[in-house]
């Protein structure tokens, strides 16, 4: 561990840089060098400010900024964390992301926050083909990959493809996993955008309402019949999404 005042030496080395980036340095220097390993809380804006003798302001876009490059977790609250290497998901192709964290040597969580039938407005009928104000099944799930989340699943489903959906734990079984089973996929169709989140969404994925975020819109079918409709939140500094195409060989 570095001695006390240590931190603020090492800013005076810096001064040829300006004075946000020379904070930055020193808090990259720490993450890089392992002294303070993923997870870490590092210190506040007043503690840098006490610490390294700079304003609110400048401690302030440092640590924004490094929360923006992925080196930081910022969360309301709470404080700034190093943030762990991004988790992925593969884009085009419809898995558990379940099985995704636990291939990860991580550890998932799924927190239901809603389960229930509702109709169909205007946007989930076209997409479910069925008429609007049609009785669907809705799920709103929060998934967390050792202890953070990572994915909003706000899913509507086809109640003629799986009628027990409803009936099911959604906190150990994913949507995916039991409608693979019930209505064992023949298609999908992905969408994907940047966005900025709502702020319900960063009261669930515990971001800050300047986190871009990374959304899919997914359709998928069982045999002719749409299945499900789903959009997909991913805080854009905690996941990145991955495709590949065409064979892959060794030299």
């Amino acid at each position: 561990m570095k001695r006390p005042g240590e931190m603020k030496r090492e800013l005076a080395e810096n001064d040829s840089t300006p004075l946000y980036a020379g904070v930055k340095q020193v808090i990259l220097d720490r993450i890089q060098s392992g002294e303070w390993p993923p997870k870490y809380r590092v210190p506040s804006e007043n503690e840098l400010v006490v610490e390294l003798g700079v304003s609110k302001m400048t401690a302030n876009r440092a640590l924004r900024e490094l929360a923006n490059e992925g080196e930081l977790i910022r969360i309301q609250g709470v404080g700034s964390f190093v943030a762990e290497r991004k988790g992925y998901s593969a884009l085009f192709e419809v898995r558990n992301i379940a099985e995704e964290i636990a291939e990860r040597g991580h550890v998932h969580e799924a927190a239901v926050v809603v389960l229930a039938q509702e109709t169909a407005s205007p946007e989930v009928a076209d997409a479910l083909e069925l008429p609007i104000g049609a009785a669907v099944f809705h799920s709103l799930i929060v998934h967390s990959e050792n202890g953070v989340p990572v994915q909003i699943e706000d899913r509507f489903v086809h109640p003629e493809a799986a009628p027990e959906y409803l009936a099911q734990d959604f906190s150990t079984l994913t949507p995916n996993a039991y409608l693979t089973a019930a209505a064992p996929l023949s298609g999908s169709e992905h969408v994907v955008e940047a966005a900025m989140p709502q702020a319900w969404e960063c009261k669930l994925l515990t971001i800050m309402k300047t986190e871009p975020c990374l959304t899919i819109r997914r359709r998928t079918w069982s045999a002719k019949q749409v299945v499900s409709t789903a959009r997909l939140v991913y805080p854009g500094h905690r996941y990145r999404l991955e495709a590949r195409s065409g064979k892959m060989f060794e030299e």
